[in-house]
């Protein structure tokens, strides 16, 4: 099956799958995911997932997929797809998909993400855990206050069949910084650091994302007449965008 074939059934499977968790409007996360707690040393969930090249990227795929699927308690996939139908939902090569697929799922059991339960006869089930990897209780993220608003066409329109893994991430990280702001917003190299993201890869995924018209970048002045003038960049993510086809 050619690439295009493969995400156009991709793309019919991902719609299925949102039409059947009756999900509308926003996916939520929480900033716990995506940034660790100040002067913590370890890199956040999220920086975590997308590390180890490809198998990043089917592991955090599989993980939004999942958090967009489980929508009540006990958040849980009593029968979720086959390794080889998850293969398909995203988009992989027919022939290695299936094995990726249950690498990446024990590895986001291993890692505390979801839990594994054997089925007689099918897939185990999944059910969804703590965000923060810890192997906790799952707890919807608006009941905990801020969270992070993915729209439903992130996955319906397919761009988490189009955005690389750390092009994701940043569009994650960027929605946590823009979270009720009405401006572009400039992120200070604390905060960089506190999102586990190195700057080739900011500078890479920022690149993506001004491609897919998805971020726009601008750049204010830093410093009075009296002082030492620099300029620095500024972040807006345009959500609409999400809306429409890649």
């Amino acid at each position: 099956m050619e690439t295009r074939d493969r995400r156009e059934e991709a793309l019919t499977h991902l719609r299925g799958a949102a039409a059947k968790s009756q999900r509308s409007g926003n996916v939520p996360f929480p900033p716990a995911f995506v940034i660790a707690a100040a002067g913590q040393d370890t890199p956040p969930p999220l920086a975590r997932m997308i590390q180890g090249g490809q198998g990043g990227a089917v592991r955090l795929a599989l993980y939004l997929c999942i958090t967009m699927m489980a929508t009540s308690k006990p958040y849980d996939l009593k029968a979720p797809p086959i390794p080889k139908s998850w293969a398909r939902m995203l988009a992989l090569d027919p022939g290695t998909g299936a094995r990726r697929v249950s690498r990446n799922l024990k590895w986001l059991a291993d890692n505390g993400f979801i839990k594994l339960e054997p089925r007689w006869g099918g897939a185990p089930a999944i059910t969804l855990l703590s965000p923060a990897g810890s192997g906790g209780e799952y707890v919807r993220p608006i009941e905990q206050g801020r969270y992070i608003g993915v729209p439903i066409e992130f996955w319906t329109q397919g761009w988490l069949l189009d955005l690389s893994p750390t092009a994701v991430a940043l569009l994650l990280v960027l929605l946590n910084e823009l979270g009720g702001k009405d401006k572009p917003r400039y992120v200070t190299a604390e905060k960089r650091h506190r999102y586990g993201l190195s700057s080739d890869t900011w500078t890479k995924a920022t690149k993506e994302l001004v491609q897919h018209q998805l971020l726009r970048v601008g750049q204010e002045t830093q410093g009075s007449f009296y002082e030492y003038e620099r300029r620095r960049n500024t972040y807006w993510v345009e959500v609409e965008r999400l809306k429409e086809q890649p």
